[in-house]
């Protein structure tokens, strides 16, 4: 290992094992063993799976949206690419393909569970869209909520008065906050609101909060970007339970 090459810099050597080194020196060696230990159980978990395919007309049409996405339409600046990458054509295809069936793989382990892992997630991913006053003393935010009752075209001015925030210049709007983001006496105070409440004050990190209740916005499976999400964090699961089940010996000192 120690007379293994890996990198020549300014004409000196460093060997494999000067590089591990310096990746645990530097604190990245356990992410890098990580992914390692994801590349190989996932290459081995392909290898086997001899049903997961992918026919050419998927495979070309998949590799015309890589280089459209990476602006890569032009033969010139993608032979470059091609090229600052160690790839041929045909490890490029590989690439694209490897994917493919990865996505298959992920589909073919998550979706059963998909439904039910949603329900489990929902009160932590529906949102709510929320402005807020935030304030230093307990007595003042009483004393505004107050006013803000008595008329609510208040909250705006009163805000942009006396909120310590900088989006007190956007009228403390905070937009659409996903609960499981929320602080739990927040989240709590919202199970029993309704749009147009006026919650508060609460007091969160030193500070007295009024929020201001304006929609509720229920999470779905329909909305593809958190399906997405949703079906990554279980495959993830599914992988770290891989890797537990895996002997690992490291040979490296």
């Amino acid at each position: 290992m120690d007379s293994i090459p890996f990198l020549t810099v300014d004409n000196e050597l460093i060997t494999l094992s000067q590089a591990l080194k310096y990746w645990k020196n530097s604190g990245i060696f356990s992410r890098m063993l990580q992914e390692v230990l994801q590349q190989h159980c996932l290459k081995k978990e392909l290898d086997l799976r001899e049903d997961l395919k992918v026919d050419n007309f998927e495979l070309d049409q998949a590799c015309v949206e890589f280089r459209v996405q990476n602006q890569l339409t032009d033969g010139d600046i993608f032979q470059k690419w091609l090229s600052s990458n160690n790839f041929t054509y045909k490890k490029f295809q590989e690439r694209i393909a490897f994917a493919l069936k990865l996505e298959q793989l992920k589909s073919e382990i998550v979706e059963p569970q998909l439904e039910e892992y949603f329900k489990k997630q929902k009160p932590f991913l529906d949102c709510v869209i929320l402005s807020r006053l935030i304030l230093g003393e307990q007595d003042l935010a009483e004393k505004l909520k107050q006013q803000i009752i008595e008329d609510r075209g208040q909250f705006e001015p009163l805000v942009q008065e006396y909120s310590l925030t900088d989006d007190r210049t956007a009228n403390g709007m905070m937009g659409a906050v996903p609960k499981g983001q929320m602080p739990d006496i927040l989240r709590t105070a919202l199970d029993s609101a309704n749009p147009g409440e006026l919650i508060g004050p609460l007091e969160i990190d030193g500070r007295y909060c009024l929020f201001c209740v304006h929609q509720f916005l229920p999470a779905s499976l329909e909305e593809e970007p958190l399906k997405q999400e949703l079906k990554n964090q279980l495959f993830d699961q599914w992988l770290q339970e891989k890797i537990k089940s895996l002997d690992i010996r490291l040979e490296v000192k």
